[in-house]
């Protein structure tokens, strides 16, 4: 139960805030950034009539352990997005050595800050951050990305599902089952990489999955047996 100093601050809370969710659209799902191209750009767009936003926008390692410096930048990376506008963010490579045999991914972040007002009531205003994959293709890789997933391999050991990936592109699962048992929240696979998942005693079956596309659709399905 509720101790009474609780209930107080829910009841408080209920009943002096509101809260403002972003309406901010970001014009995709993930962001391929070819390497014979000098820049790429996402589009951040805010349909709403009543409120602006402060977008902050910023790139990190996929892997939060990393330490390298991105090598990326995003122009601007803070700006004003008044209602019913939209903006081109900007992504540029500035260098590096990142692997040119296979690509490399990282997440994009976008927040959007709604405005505040001056008002005697008490408000409580909720910044969202947005984060989708950003994939760095080295030109001249092997292979078609979009084909991609259909080159998985899967091999099964007791309860244990293992993925091999041999090309050079990341696969992002949108769907993955053995027989009728979806695997949930199958994630992707790294290039030339394994991946592997426990899986209930009672999966039986062939196995069967879809990717998700450069254009953050799902692929058709593909089929093996295990």
């Amino acid at each position: 139960m509720l101790s009474i100093k609780s209930l107080l601050l829910f009841t408080m809370l209920f009943g002096m805030a509101h809260t403002a969710n972003s309406n901010v659209i970001v014009g995709g799902t993930r962001v391929i950034y070819d390497s014979a191209k000098k820049e790429t750009s996402l589009s951040v767009k805010n349909p709403d009539k009543n409120t602006n936003y402060l977008i902050q926008s910023w790139i990190d390692n996929l892997q939060e352990d990393e330490k390298d410096t991105v090598p990326f930048i995003i122009t601007p990376p803070l700006f004003k997005l008044n209602t019913d506008q939209e903006n081109i963010l900007r992504i540029v490579f500035t260098g590096g050595a990142l692997p040119q045999d296979k690509e490399s991914a990282f997440w994009l972040n976008v927040k959007s800050i709604p405005s505040t007002t001056k008002t005697d009531q008490n408000t409580l205003h909720i910044s969202v951050k947005t984060r989708i994959k950003l994939f760095y293709r080295p030109s001249g890789l092997a292979g078609d990305s979009a084909e991609a997933y259909k080159a998985l391999t899967f091999n099964r050991a007791g309860q244990t599902l293992t993925v091999n990936n041999p090309t050079p592109y990341f696969v992002s699962f949108q769907s993955l089952k053995v027989g009728t048992q979806d695997i949930k929240e199958p994630g992707m696979v790294m290039p030339m990489s394994r991946l592997s998942w426990a899986i209930p005693a009672a999966a039986n079956g062939k196995v069967s999955w879809k990717a998700i596309t450069d254009y953050g659709s799902a692929s058709a399905e593909a089929t093996a047996p295990l």
